[in-house]
């Protein structure tokens, strides 16, 4: 684990997206030769936390739970890595976000890392292969860890469309995932938030359901998640809350990056250490509005065992990490993971 704590620490200094790609190219080559294991340590997974999620009611519909922490959407876009993060002991990953085309995103540079803050910034834009091209990595995954698929919609797609692009990656992923997130909360495609408005998100998450209705007659139930917005008002989160409980959705999670920063590198959003009161006050609220209807999935600036805690106790059923994975990279996973042992 000093290895590879030094090697994190090494990637800080090189630039950030081929700093992303040596990381994980990284990973996934120590996992294909087998010394992955050697490098990170022997994995507990206490029986007390397992009993602690199979007896999470919240959670009976995401199986194969081994442990609360997960990785979010953004860190494997193209569910390139799964079997090798699978191996760090993580509980659960979600892929993407995905669209039904091919697109390269936002034009560069579009991440700056503060290491003093840490926090990145990104206004990456959905960059991904494909919905075909993930279905086919998901095809060929061998772990059996949890893996939910993070859907979106194309830069070019009309918001009046926009529902067309999610029911076509629904039905393309859906028999291959665990779990499916729906996306409407990423600051960095234009007009997207805008779907959390009262009329296209009932309309969007009625044509979900009735997808997911016909969809799990053929290959079982999967469960639809939503992944809003921190900067959302009150009042607004209230409306997407009562649209979530009227539709029948199955989850939360809470939350995307913020659009309030003051970063000098400009527009886009901020995750890591100063999204975490922001992302913290949003699950409580959403905690007070939904109670123990829905489970929540928390995210958002989780960079230490205490910030992991700390989501558990304002709501939260699960927790995912992303920034803190690539600022201390897999000695967060290992400490969460003997915090939850203890």
């Amino acid at each position: 684990m000093i290895l590879i704590t030094i090697l994190t620490k090494v990637l800080h200094f090189i630039p950030e997206e081929i700093s992303h790609f040596l990381a994980l190219r990284g990973l996934k080559i120590a996992f294909n030769i087998g010394i992955l294991e050697l490098l990170i340590g022997k994995i507990d997974h206490s029986a007390a936390s397992q009993k602690s999620i199979e007896s999470d009611k919240n959670l009976n519909t995401l199986k194969n739970l081994k442990s609360r922490i997960g990785i979010a959407a953004g860190l494997d876009k193209d569910g390139e890595y799964i079997d090798c993060l699978a191996a760090l002991g993580i509980g659960f990953i979600e892929v993407g976000t995905v669209t039904p085309r091919p697109q390269p995103g936002n034009s560069k540079p579009r991440i700056f890392r503060n290491i003093k803050e840490k926090s990145i910034l990104n206004r990456l834009g959905f960059n991904n292969k494909g919905v075909d091209s993930l279905v086919a990595r998901l095809k060929k995954k061998k772990s059996d860890i949890p893996v939910g698929v993070s859907i979106g919609k194309n830069f070019d797609t009309p918001l009046e469309k926009a529902q067309d692009d999610y029911l076509i990656c629904m039905e393309k992923v859906y028999r291959y995932s665990d779990y499916l997130a729906i996306n409407i909360s990423s600051p960095n495609t234009e007009n997207l938030r805008d779907l959390s408005g009262q009329d296209y998100l009932n309309n969007l998450l009625a044509e979900l359901k009735k997808l997911q209705k016909e969809l799990s007659q053929k290959y079982g139930y999967r469960p639809l998640f939503l992944k809003i917005s921190p900067d959302e008002s009150l009042d607004a989160l209230e409306n997407i809350c009562k649209s979530i409980l009227d539709n029948n959705l199955d989850g939360i999670i809470c939350s995307n990056t913020t659009i309030h920063h003051n970063d000098q590198n400009g527009k886009g959003g901020v995750s890591g250490s100063p999204l975490f009161k922001k992302s913290t006050e949003c699950l409580k609220r959403v905690k007070e509005i939904v109670g123990e209807e829905v489970p929540i999935i928390a995210s958002g600036g989780v960079m230490s065992v205490k910030d992991f805690q700390e989501k558990l106790s304002s709501g939260a059923n699960l927790v995912q990490i992303y920034t803190g994975f690539i600022f201390e990279g897999p000695e967060l996973v290992q400490s969460i993971l003997n915090h939850e042992a203890s």
